[in-house]
């Protein structure tokens, strides 16, 4: 069982700052950390100092990165390098965002190591949602800085005479449900209040599924007349394209893409596995707006196809633009899968009659991962 826990900065991009607050590692205490071991900077990105996690707890001290990933409990939100996981002790657990299905070589990594991987993406109820998630702010933040480039892109953004915003959600699952709801609101409720004063048109909001996306002649139709094209789908299949990059030519020039699904390009596997829109950029918190000019299209991998460009917005993880208010939804979400870490040894979890918790860590183990999906 856990007995002592590292919590690791992610040294991401500079714009990476999300670290578990005090309030975790007061928690960790409670249930009966020995031992905590912060890198030393945690936080810092956030407005923490070393002193406030000291307070915390009496089982806290400060150390490097490699103290961090000696311990029993490896947490973090994005999974570190595979040089980092090298470096995890045979038997140590690894509590983080996983992505066993677009990830097959860390899956084999994890296994070959022994590395009791936890995703935290993987965590799912009896349902299959899942229950540790920030999805609301992936389609609130994602929608907001949509509607920011728009506002510089549709002529008369902010005058009653225009015609009202055109919004395609591609998907309608949780993150879909979202991005309406924000699109609905401009992505902002201060910036509709602003528009609707003035007598502008409001938003229109079209949603598209599965059995809609495949149809070339059905979607160019929507593409044509579309201000935002959101992807929020989540594909069966991630090596085809949703959107291939010869549709995008039919989006009208001041039109944006939003990328909320945020899948990978992978050419390591077979087949390769590609972005629901084709030639779409992969963004991070440091740059996360795309101009059709943007240097990074000439770094991409030349089997993406990006002739047809419009302004594209992607983030790694659109919560994390907010880190401060995404860390205090992922720490609650995490306690009650944290504490089963502390009481019941991985080996021993029952994912069929244990209780529901300790269910849900059973099968987000990397061990037990493809037998129950």
């Amino acid at each position: 069982m856990v007995r002592t826990v590292g919590l690791p900065r992610m040294h991401k991009e500079a714009g990476e700052r999300r670290d578990f607050l005090p309030d975790f590692v007061a928690f960790l205490d409670r249930i009966g950390a020995e031992r905590v071991v912060v890198e030393d900077g945690y936080g810092a990105g956030m407005g923490f100092t070393a002193d406030d996690y000291l307070k915390a707890s009496d089982k806290v001290r400060v150390g490097s990165y490699e103290e961090c990933l000696a311990q029993d409990l490896v947490a973090l939100v994005r999974c570190p390098s595979d040089d980092a996981i090298r470096k995890l002790r045979p038997g140590a657990v690894l509590l983080s965002m996983l992505h066993y299905p677009t990830r097959p070589n860390r899956v084999a990594l994890l296994r070959e190591r022994g590395v009791r991987g936890v995703s935290l993406d993987g965590l799912t109820d009896e349902r299959g949602a899942r229950m540790v998630e920030n999805l609301e702010a992936v389609g609130w933040n994602g929608v907001r800085a949509a509607f920011q480039e728009l506002s510089h892109h549709i002529r008369h953004f902010d005058q009653p005479g225009r015609r009202p915003t055109r919004v395609v959600v591609m998907g309608s699952g949780y993150v879909g449900g979202h991005a309406c709801r924000a699109a609905t609101r401009c992505g902002d409720p201060v910036l509709r209040e602003a528009l609707a004063r003035k007598g502008v048109p409001g938003v229109a909001v079209t949603v598209v599924d599965y059995d809609v996306t495949g149809h070339e002649n059905a979607m160019l139709d929507l593409l044509e007349h579309t201000d935002l094209l959101v992807d929020a789908t989540a594909r069966p299949d991630p090596s085809q394209y949703v959107i291939p990059n010869a549709w995008v030519g039919a989006l009208p020039e001041h039109a944006v893409m939003l990328d909320l699904s945020v899948d990978p390009y992978d050419f390591t596997t077979t087949p390769p596995e590609v972005k629901g829109i084709e030639g779409m950029p992969e963004g991070n918190l440091d740059q996360f707006v795309f101009q059709p000019d943007d240097p990074v299209y000439r770094e991409m991998d030349a089997r993406i196809v990006r002739t047809h460009r419009r302004t594209a917005l992607s983030c790694y993880s659109w919560p994390g633009v907010d880190p401060r208010a995404c860390m205090e939804v992922y720490g609650r979400q995490i306690e009650p899968i944290t504490r089963v870490l502390f009481e019941v040894p991985l080996d021993s979890l029952d994912p069929e009659h244990g209780r529901h918790f300790e269910r849900a860590t059973a099968r987000a183990e990397v061990n037990r991962w493809k037998s129950t999906h």
